[in-house]
């Protein structure tokens, strides 16, 4: 079993489809754009910012690819949507960090607040 992202012409993903190992020897990325008429693109399931599980064999396009995310041609990687105009794209893993570091703690959760570029706290424990 496998992923697959489907990508409209602005390489947009708009759908993730499940479908055959490429093991099998079929190139069912091409098999499932010729389906749909969309570009097709294999994602890993268990790949988030450059990392996976079983190691770096088995990650690849650094994250599992989600509605709205990006496919990057050039760094052959997915990425997620910018949430905030202040974030900047961090090259390695191909997410999002945030101008400050959230702060360490073990008893807040914090939030970002775009109009002051800080970490608020949104709830204490």
């Amino acid at each position: 079993m496998a992923h697959y992202a489907l990508l409209d012409e602005n390489n947009i993903v708009v759908k993730v489809i499940v479908g055959n190992d490429e093991s099998e020897g079929t190139d069912w990325e091409s098999y499932y754009s010729n389906v749909t008429g969309k570009t097709c693109i294999r994602t890993s399931y268990n790949s988030c910012a450059g990392n996976h599980p079983e190691g770096a064999h088995c990650c690849f396009r650094k994250n599992y690819a989600g509605i709205g995310y990006s496919y990057n041609q050039e760094k052959d990687a997915f990425i997620p949507p910018q949430p905030y105009d202040s974030w900047v794209l961090c090259e390695d893993t191909c997410c999002w960090k945030s101008p400050i570091d959230q702060p360490e703690s073990s008893n807040k959760i914090h939030k970002w607040d775009e109009n002051t570029l800080s970490w608020v706290v949104i709830y204490e424990v």
